[in-house]
């Protein structure tokens, strides 16, 4: 494909997680596993928030997002990455990887964004209880929600197109088992000092700001549960914020081990590992901290569940009230 003055390559060969072919069938099932339990946990967390009335608050209108989110984030990448763990030539096309690396950073972005929402949302319910419903009205969360899709949006286009643009004249090798921006930059044969300008920008100033408005909501969420008289109070706001901590603290942790390192300490097999665990392993874990540390989630599965075993018990009891065909002859 030609997209710059002197690109020779139409396609990129990814390295996977591993050469060694022993490994391969096993990574394929446990990631098959992993992925599987993303979709199904990930669905059924948006499929209770939507069935269960009480659950239909500002907290859980954005978890339900987050939750949608981290299926669209870990599919960008995932169902390509199970394909091409058992071939031999791990091969994507031109346009294919910069599509996947397109939707990977707009999802990833997006989240991060997300998640400082989230942040913002626990503040307001603890710090101002009383402007809760006010501040967090279902249309100031829809804003919130889509100032953090066009910001994941428009970070994914600068960075995409950024690439694009350059020349690839070979090798054609992504250290890598995913199309990411810094291996596509080392092998770019055209200049990458206004990518590499772009990404420091970019990307720097994402981190900043979520982690600026994430650490000062939780900044004043402290100070205000320590004022709390009440123990029971206490107990109940720090299991409110338990959760999207974890959740936090697991992304960033990962997003900033990946970006925030010089050049020239990068290590590939570390990266791979940072990469396989933020985007295809800490969307399986969202869902499941959610549901095992929350009191509500936790409340409203039982409550489907007995509902369910009601409904089977009222089916079983008439199947076996009617008469036979004898009986009714």
């Amino acid at each position: 494909m030609q997209t710059g003055n002197n690109t020779l390559v139409n396609s990129f060969i990814l390295t996977g997680l591993t050469d060694l072919p022993q490994l391969q069938i096993t990574l394929f099932v446990i990631f098959c596993v992993v992925y599987s339990t993303t979709l199904v946990g990930n669905l059924g967390m948006i499929l209770l928030i939507r069935s269960t009335s009480q659950l239909h608050t500002p907290m859980y209108f954005l978890l339900g997002n987050l939750s949608f989110l981290d299926i669209c984030y870990s599919s960008s990448v995932t169902p390509k990455f199970l394909s091409n763990i058992l071939k031999v030539k791990k091969e994507i096309s031109f346009a294919g990887c910069f599509t996947q690396l397109f939707f990977y950073a707009a999802f990833g972005t997006t989240e991060g964004y997300l998640l400082a929402v989230m942040a913002y949302d626990r503040y307001v319910a603890i710090c101002n209880p009383l402007l809760y419903l006010i501040t967090m009205s279902q249309r100031k969360c829809m804003q919130l929600v889509g100032l953090s899709y066009a910001a994941g949006t428009i970070n994914a286009l600068v960075h995409t197109i950024a690439a694009s643009r350059l020349s690839f004249c070979g090798p054609n090798i992504i250290n890598n088992f995913y199309c990411e921006i810094p291996p596509i930059l080392e092998l770019a044969c055209s200049d990458i000092s206004l990518n590499e300008i772009l990404l420091f920008v970019f990307v720097g100033f994402n981190i900043i700001i979520t982690i600026t408005i994430v650490l000062t909501s939780y900044t004043y969420i402290l100070v205000t549960i320590i004022k709390v008289d009440s123990t029971k109070s206490r107990r109940k706001a720090f299991s409110t914020c338990t959760s999207h901590l974890m959740v936090v603290t697991i992304f960033y942790g990962s997003v900033s081990f990946m970006y925030t390192r010089p050049s020239s300490r990068q290590n590939h097999h570390l990266d791979k590992i940072a990469s396989v665990f933020y985007i295809v392993v800490t969307p399986m874990l969202n869902p499941l901290i959610y549901s095992l540390r929350n009191q509500e989630v936790r409340i409203a599965f039982r409550k489907i569940l007995g509902r369910k075993a009601a409904f089977q018990s009222r089916m079983v009891h008439s199947i076996q009230v009617l008469p036979s065909p004898d009986h009714r002859r």
